[in-house]
């Protein structure tokens, strides 16, 4: 079949479509940050109830877990940012160049719908909390019944889009300082509870071995029998659930957009600490503060929400996470969410597209509906978005090894890829097929459903002229590559000043202050957990730590963003 070079068009290319320059990338810490601020979220209070109520066990919950977090930490590390820092593009403008302009958009706008409705979730989670200061009842229908739940959702919402719009810098720094906070408070508030299932459990405030730990984790939270007093799950749903929770972002290829700006594609592996802190330590502790809490108000785990149960396991600084949870998560998908409308509207700017996109998710934030169907969501989204992945995984690394043209449908005339298109719905049907079979669990749809995208798009694409195109690239593909070679030579030859340390005295002091009121705040949960001879001293003591806690949360986050600001008036990094 003949390939006609297509004439180069005359339409500005918006920065988004191009690489990404290595002048703009960034060092270990932004990915870091923003993988911890990301995943220790507000969905954690959600997750860590929901295996709670699902019957799994406490050897499963430890266990199961950290196998299957390190799966999608390697599948982050060597699937997603290597594609992304050799392109440097986003998975949709790279979809783009592979399956042409139709799947793409169609893809595109599926991603908007997906991450808006997250964003919208974790919106409608944060302001769970806020409801508590104006004594809004909680909103239980899938529409608000309050029109000062709507009011307080506007609220938040406004912050997110703000930080959303201002792109990747304003994010990673956001996500930055939030991290270390989230973290310490997820561990403290499990920490405080532990005396509540203590007493519970073993009739004493206060546990002395590991023993007395799993004992009151196994009959007063993991306790293997789900809400309906059935044998809950075991531990292959436990780790094929923790794997498959952010399919759509690894294997599906969408932190292409966050790690098109990393500077190796090492830094994949920096997933550990959203994986390692969020999903293994933050849902542990998120289950702990639920089951303490749910015995403190003598009700079942399904009636709190995550405004319920961080208020009771923190009290007034228990807002505070809430709501930052809720942002540092919101802020991301509403980020991605833009980029994948401004990959259909790419004449728009993308801080337009992105405010656009962020007034219609603070729309549906006001709907509760959004946050109670969110974990079914999150499931099939992984399902719809990992064919693609396939797809893009099977043209940028098996066809060079396997002798076919890699982007060949981009050197054809037309606006779509007909065996990208064939192979995205036939997997989805393959996908969707194998779970109304119940051949294997749900959580596991998503490797068969890859491996049979992959093979499937071979053929066609085989079929359809990929094994016999020698396409020469458009001068704009050249220039693209020249970007890239100039980028890996840059990387190998020249040391980026941004990489010293800043050396300036004051960002550090103020750093180590903001760490000490950290580990003030741990001091005192652990007082109230180990120093709690019985339930009168456990009230004193975590009424001492609700009080420290909120104090040292005010001075930490007032000391970290001035020390941030006088890092980026010396222009370091943060």
């Amino acid at each position: 079949m003949e390939i006609k070079q297509k004439e180069v068009s005359s339409v500005a290319i918006n920065e988004e479509q191009l690489p990404i320059p290595f002048n703009k990338t960034h060092g270990w810490k932004h990915f870091a940050g923003i993988y911890a601020g990301e995943h220790v979220a507000a969905t954690e209070f959600v997750i860590g109830a929901t295996f709670v109520t699902l019957g799994a066990s406490a050897k499963d919950i430890f266990i199961g877990l950290l196998i299957g977090n390190l799966l999608a930490i390697l599948s982050w590390g060597f699937i997603t940012a290597p594609i992304a820092v050799q392109t440097r593009l986003t998975l949709y403008w790279y979809l783009h160049k592979i399956a042409g302009k139709g799947t793409t958009h169609l893809y595109n706008w599926a991603n908007v719908i997906i991450f808006l409705v997250i964003s919208a979730a974790m919106i409608t989670v944060s302001s769970s909390a806020v409801r508590f200061l104006f004594d809004i009842p909680a909103q239980l229908n899938w529409y608000p019944t309050d029109y000062r739940f709507v009011l307080v959702v506007i609220g938040v919402g406004l912050v997110v889009v703000l930080v959303a719009i201002y792109g990747f810098n304003t994010l990673a720094q956001f996500s930055t300082i939030c991290a270390p906070w989230l973290f310490v408070m997820f561990v403290a508030g499990a920490m405080v509870l532990i005396p509540v299932l203590a007493q519970d459990v073993l009739g004493q405030t206060y546990i002395e071995t590991w023993s007395d730990f799993m004992a009151l984790s196994e009959k007063s939270v993991w306790t293997g029998v789900n809400a309906q007093g059935e044998k809950g799950v075991g531990i292959l749903e436990v780790i094929g659930f923790a794997w498959a929770a952010n399919t759509l972002t690894h294997v599906g290829l969408i932190d292409m957009a966050l790690f098109r700006y990393a500077r190796k594609s090492s830094y994949g592996f920096l997933s550990a600490f959203g994986m390692l802190f969020g999903h293994y330590i933050a849902w542990i502790a998120a289950g702990i503060m639920g089951g303490g809490v749910a015995i403190l108000l003598k009700t079942g785990l399904s009636q709190l929400d995550p405004g319920d149960v961080a208020y009771y396991a923190l009290g007034m600084s228990g807002f505070i996470i809430v709501i930052i949870a809720g942002w540092t998560t919101a802020n991301a998908n509403l980020y991605r969410s833009g980029l994948a409308a401004q990959a259909i509207f790419f004449n728009k700017p993308r801080k337009k597209v992105t405010f656009v996109v962020g007034i219609i998710t603070v729309i549906a934030a006001c709907f509760p509906f959004v946050f109670t169907k969110f974990l079914p969501l999150l499931t099939y989204a992984g399902l719809l978005v990992v064919p693609v992945g396939a797809i893009v995984f099977t043209e940028h690394y098996i066809f060079p090894k396997i002798g076919f043209t890699r982007y060949w449908a981009h050197y054809k005339e037309g606006n779509n890829s007909i065996p990208a298109s064939i192979s995205w719905v036939l997997g989805l049907a393959f996908g969707f097929f194998l779970n109304y079979l119940d051949v294997m669990s749900f959580y596991y749809l998503f490797i068969p459903t890859w491996f049979f995208t992959a093979l499937l798009y071979i053929v066609l694409a085989a079929q359809y002229g990929a094994k016999k195109n020698n396409a020469i690239p458009e001068p704009e593909d050249r220039k693209n590559a020249q970007v890239l070679q100039s980028d890996t030579n840059r990387q190998e030859e020249v040391n980026d000043p941004n990489s010293k340390k800043d050396k300036a005295v004051l960002p550090l002091i103020l750093d180590i202050i903001a760490w000490a009121t950290l580990l003030v705040m741990l001091l005192f949960a652990g007082i109230t957990m180990f120093y709690s001879e019985n339930l009168k001293t456990l009230k004193q003591n975590k009424e001492w730590f609700e009080t420290v806690a909120l104090i040292c949360t005010v001075l930490y986050f007032i000391i970290a963003y001035i020390s941030l600001r006088i890092k980026k008036k010396g222009n370091k990094p943060t």
